[in-house]
């Protein structure tokens, strides 16, 4: 740098006075006229010495004739060329490094890991805006200023005293409600989509029924089992009572699983838990179809829909229950807080269960609204909430619901204060929610053919405020390292000065520990991953080990919620709402697509930990796990080369930009297996999803190498470990893998299926 500026100096002194001018002859006119020489770049201010003025030479002295001048001035501005052309080359090489530097710089794809985005991502506005440039600094800041707490709080209260019962009156009504509300932020589509399911009510004139018959009458082929409320949902229940004989399943709440503080609330001792029993998503009755009013399929029963009858209980009746049961003891761990000691496992005098629910024809409503992106419009950003509820579903439905509508006005103010998503971002409003996801599901088995190409997320709010203690997150790996990022950016709602990040890291140093969940078969974010191949989370913020006493009861009411929350609903929901919104724009908004492909790596790895305890049993019997090995040592190779693909591509390259987002966005996908029909095994995902397909399935089987029985409770068969079987799961996993691998790699001519 001082060497520039001593040649710099120099040149000055060497360059004309200001009262000197530098000329060049125009050609072309009479009297050789004078124009000013161009210097330096376009648009840059000129130097003091070259000042904007008259162009006059030096008035000649004396008898001086003017072609001398011509010359004195000739030879100074020939000593001062090359100081000159060699002034404005250094400039320019610094110019242009400095500008290099800096646009590296700025890549979203820089670094180790190419997922971390940079807060100074700037946002480039149409060509007729007149606003300067929006960085994520500007998008954040706007946001947080739009969002607000109070509305939240007047839409959860309005929205849990309105009856809203899939097909009821009372959800048309709010479904009206909710479009015009969608119609009046004016948004770029709103629409709604209506199928006809068949669900299951209670039979008014013909209640169900449990009463005490004569032992006479008590068949002996099987038993009415008392099933304990938790640890797996209604459905699993009964599933697993049905593969072990049951004839029938009673549900109750024990207190034990709930807190025995006197100062918090408690669920009812007479008030019963609700639930679906389908094990699986969607309306039972066109399993694998969409359920429009046209379509023409015939009759056909989903596999998970059991053929016992199944009925909640409250803890009232199950205490009189438990009080009759006779024989051994049950397991210390199966010992509850009911006025009953001990629990015993039975039997019991008999009982006869009458239950009279009948299948209805049922038309549901979701309800969408849609901002077109500005560079990839057919790629979505999807948010969705369930609207429908049993009872008052407070916490269920109406803190999503209000969540989404806040949403939804404050993006849309945003957009109208010059914000342009990159992507579409896509609100939905379910129906059908509390009967197994019917209404999103049913979306998605409508146009299953073609979300895997245009959906980037799904973001369920369902759920979302349980509690303040603690936070946690059902999510796809891909997500991970993104709710990390934003978890540093959201204030906590119960601890000031803290961020929800250092609040989970302060009881437990490993964030990801005390935060991350798998997705559950509960959520409606699970379709959208196990089944759908798109990416899901959703957010709950829960009490500390204890539920939510009144999900899914008739006691889910706003004045419940609130109290259980101690003031604190608003403050909460509002932290969601920040969460969940900052979530949106990152992925509506950056340039790449912050989703971290490597992950999946690791939970492979972690798998395969499992796998290796009996990696000594399969050799005796001359197997291998080699080619899960390998395919997982293809797919780290492949998600490396993708990385540094990325950052050494240009920035600027759209249509370059555009394929590795497609290539980011469709991983999901490329772990449901394409071996097994979408029909017969819906939930597809090898990590996630049900079937022999999965590699839970064929680690339960290579268990059976030292049990020699069934390797999972509900396994009546008791065959043991099989060749063949285990040959064929582990050729469809290492297959899918594999397909991971290749389809992340990119072009076939880069793939090797060599093993």
């Amino acid at each position: 740098m001082e060497r520039l500026w001593g040649v710099l100096q120099r040149a000055q002194r060497l360059s004309p006075r200001p009262s000197q001018t530098i000329y060049k002859l125009v050609e072309g006119t009479q009297q050789g006229r004078l124009e000013e020489e161009e210097e330096g770049e376009e648009g840059a201010e000129p130097p003091a010495h070259f000042c904007p003025m008259e162009l006059r030479g030096p008035e000649p002295l004396g008898p001086r004739p003017a072609r001398q001048n011509l010359g004195l001035w000739a030879a100074a501005g020939r000593r001062a060329a090359p100081y000159l052309v060699l002034t404005a080359l250094l400039i320019f090489t610094g110019a242009f490094l400095l500008g290099y530097v800096t646009f590296r710089g700025s890549c979203q794809a820089c670094g180790d890991d190419v997922l971390v985005v940079s807060e100074d991502v700037n946002y480039e506005l149409g060509l007729d805006s007149h606003q300067g440039t929006l960085y994520w600094s500007d998008l954040q800041a706007m946001f947080l200023r739009l969002v607000g707490e109070g509305r939240l709080e007047d839409t959860i209260r309005q929205t849990s005293h309105r009856e809203r019962v899939a097909g009821s009156a009372g959800m048309a009504a709010l479904a009206q409600d909710i479009r015009a509300a969608l119609l009046r932020e004016k948004l770029d589509h709103v629409w709604m989509d209506t199928h006809y399911v068949g669900l299951q009510f209670p039979d008014r004139a013909h209640p169900n029924t449990l009463h005490w018959v004569d032992a006479g009458g008590v068949e002996p082929a099987g038993r009415l089992l008392l099933v304990r409320l938790g640890m797996i949902n209604f459905a699993q229940k009964v599933a697993s009572a049905q593969d072990f004989g049951a004839q029938g399943v009673l549900i109750y709440p024990d207190p034990a699983d709930f807190s025995q503080d006197p100062h918090k609330l408690g669920l009812s001792s007479h008030r019963a838990v609700y639930g679906h029993v389908h094990l699986g998503t969607g309306d039972p009755y066109t399993p694998g179809f969409p359920s429009f009013n046209q379509t023409q399929f015939p009759p056909v029963r989903s596999s998970g829909l059991p053929s016992i009858p199944a009925q909640p209980i409250s803890a009232d009746i199950a205490s009189l229950l438990l009080k009759k049961l006779e024989g051994p003891v049950a397991p210390k761990e199966w010992q509850g807080h009911l006025p009953v000691s001990p629990y015993r496992l039975g039997p019991g005098p008999g009982l006869h269960l009458g239950v009279n629910n009948h299948r209805t024809s049922t038309p549901i409503s979701n309800i969408f609204g849609c901002i077109e992106g500005r560079s990839e419009p057919d790629h979505y950003v999807v948010i969705g909430a369930q609207r429908d509820a049993w009872g008052p579903g407070a916490a269920k439905s109406a803190v999503g619901t209000a969540i989404l509508l806040e949403l939804v006005r404050t993006i849309s103010s945003m957009v109208s204060n010059g914000f342009r998503p990159r992507r579409s971002l896509l609100f939905i409003s379910w129906d059908g929610g509390d009967f197994g996801s019917v209404g999103s599901m049913e979306w998605l088995e409508g146009y299953l053919s073609v979300l895997h190409l245009k959906a980037v997320v799904y973001v369920s709010l369902d759920n979302a405020v349980l509690g303040d203690d603690k936070f946690h997150a059902k999510t796809s790996p891909l997500l991970i390292s993104l709710i990390e990022n934003i978890l540093k950016q959201v204030d906590s709602p119960n601890r000031s000065g803290q961020t929800l990040y250092e609040q989970v890291v302060f009881s437990n140093h490993s964030w990801e520990a005390e935060v991350i969940r798998p997705l559950s078969m509960e959520s409606s974010a699970y379709s959208f991953t196990a089944f759908a191949g798109v990416p899901a989370v959703e957010f709950s913020f829960v009490e500390d080990g204890l539920v939510y006493p009144f999900l899914h009861t008739k006691d889910d009411t706003y004045e419940n919620l609130h109290r259980v929350l101690r003031g604190r609903l608003p403050a909460v929901a509002l932290a969601v709402a920040q969460l969940a919104g900052q979530l949106l724009i990152r992925l509506s908004h950056d340039r790449l697509l912050p989703l971290d492909f490597g992950r999946y790596g690791d939970v492979v790895l972690k798998h395969i930990g499992s796998l290796n305890e009996y990696s000594g049993d399969l050799k005796a019997r001359g197997l291998t796990l080699q080619w899960v090995y390998s395919a997982r040592g293809d797919y780290i190779r492949a998600a490396e080369k993708l990385r540094k693909e990325i950052y050494s591509s240009e920035e600027s390259d759209e249509r370059l930009t555009r394929m590795y987002n497609v290539r980011i966005m469709r991983v999901e996908f490329y772990f449901l297996s394409q071996y097994v029909s979408p029909a017969d095994s819906p939930f597809r995902h090898i990590f996630l999803g049900h079937g022999d397909h999965t590699l839970n399935a064929l680690l339960d089987h290579v268990r059976l190498l030292r049990s020699g029985g069934p390797g999972t409770l509900g396994a009546a068969s008791s065959t043991g470990f099989q060749e063949s079987r285990f040959r064929r799961q582990l050729a469809l996993l290492t297959w899918t893998l594999q397909g991971a691998a290749n389809a992340l790699s990119g072009d076939v001519w880069n793939i090797d299926n060599n093993f």
